[in-house]
């Protein structure tokens, strides 16, 4: 059987089904999950993060940090918002932007596949996708579907098959072996939003102490939640600071960033000097926290015993401590991937292949990584966007 389309996408994502929705006529969408929007569907814990109030380009890691401008400015998180509003959708704004479906996740898939519907295109689930090849001025992949060997021809083609992030859903970095074969580079992909691991077997100990903490890699900081797990510390703080870090270096710590620590312990001394070091830290960190951080320094005696030098050391180690992760918990529970499609290859307009027609990368395939709380996926609208927006023109034209 041979299906003839307009437009091929692989991949029923957020990324793929925002396109199919804007591509116009004679669009396919195929994927090997048994339901489209699995990753929307389990994300913000079933309630979908689905954008963001402040999705300026700087929160948003590129090897091009002007490359996701274009689309971000022409299908913004206002048009997204505008979209949830139209389907009657509630929702609600939590801390740093972020906004969330006051129900379920569902709703916003059921949404796409409604806009996907409405354009007319056509979703085939629990499809595997085969070879891919071009000939004769379009596009021939190899397709299973229900056991049934399909081939599908299209003009266009899109990789939208995500990253490689959560593998036990099917990510295989699909949509960089297929750039790779059509001659586009890759850039190193790694895991991305992901917690850190570590060998201290004491700070094992503090497995589900949350502090409101600073952490900080590279040249970035973020000051959000910081969670000590048994495998190592997560929380936000933690998952955006992991976008910046490589191995072999510190993740510099302030678990205590509202205060100047240093002056409020040289003034609890001087009130109360009979009082334990630990029980003033405690007046600004889990009990459990500042316990620890008194025995891994080796104080002994109350306040009164350490000179002033000494809490100035206290402080420091609180509010600048250099943690030097093992590693990261890697794509197994990394939120997206780092890297991806190098946008050098690619046009910022409509995401096409700048070399090869009618070849279009979009959402987390491409090397455009979000901040945690919503971007990722206003990349996947805006991105979506763009390509299906070029295809529907070309095919009118």
């Amino acid at each position: 059987m041979v299906k003839t389309v307009n437009t091929l996408i692989l991949g029923a994502g957020a990324a793929g089904l925002m396109c199919a929705a804007h591509a116009g006529p004679g669009v396919l969408v195929v994927d090997h999950a048994k339901a489209p929007g699995e990753k929307i569907r389990i994300s913000g814990g079933g309630r979908c993060n689905f954008t963001n109030m402040g999705c300026d380009p700087e929160a948003f890691l590129s090897n091009n940090a002007h490359f996701a401008k274009s689309a971000l400015s022409r299908y913004t998180q206002w048009d997204f918002i505008e979209l949830v509003d139209a389907y009657g959708i509630a929702w609600h704004e939590k801390t740093l932007g972020q906004l969330f479906c006051d129900g379920s996740s569902k709703e916003i898939i059921a949404m796409l596949i409604s806009e996907l519907e409405k354009a007319g295109a056509t979703l085939w689930c629990k499809t595997e996708i085969g070879d891919v090849a071009w000939r004769d001025g379009a596009f021939h992949v190899a397709l299973v579907r229900a056991g049934e060997p399909v081939r599908v021809k299209a003009k266009s083609l899109v990789l939208a098959t995500g990253g490689k992030s959560i593998p036990k859903m099917g990510a295989t970095g699909l949509a960089y072996r297929l750039a790779e074969q059509f001659g586009l580079a890759v850039t190193e992909t790694r895991p991305a939003l992901v917690p850190f691991t570590h060998d201290d077997d004491g700070l094992k100990a503090l497995a589900g102490v949350a502090v409101e903490g600073r952490a900080a890699a590279g040249n970035a900081s973020f000051d959000e939640a910081i969670l000590f797990t048994h495998r190592g510390l997560s929380g936000p703080a933690i998952l955006q600071t992991s976008s910046y870090w490589r191995e072999g270096e510190d993740v510099l710590l302030n678990l205590c960033p509202e205060r100047d620590l240093k002056e409020c312990l040289i003034e609890a001394k001087r009130a109360s000097g009979r009082r334990g070091v630990a029980s003033v830290l405690a007046e600004h960190m889990p009990q459990r926290l500042a316990q620890a951080m008194v025995e891994r320094l080796g104080l002994t005696g109350n306040l009164a015993d350490q000179p002033d030098a000494r809490l100035g050391e206290i402080a420091k180690a609180v509010q600048a401590w250099p943690f030097r992760p093992t590693a990261t918990e890697g794509y197994r529970t990394a939120e997206v991937t780092l890297g991806g499609i190098d946008t050098a290859g690619l046009s910022s307009t409509t995401m096409e292949a700048k070399d090869v027609p009618g070849l279009f990368a979009i959402g987390e395939a491409v090397d455009v990584t979000g901040w945690l709380g919503g971007y990722n996926f206003q990349w996947a609208w805006s991105s979506g966007w763009a390509a299906g927006q070029a295809i529907a023109g070309r095919a009118a034209s």
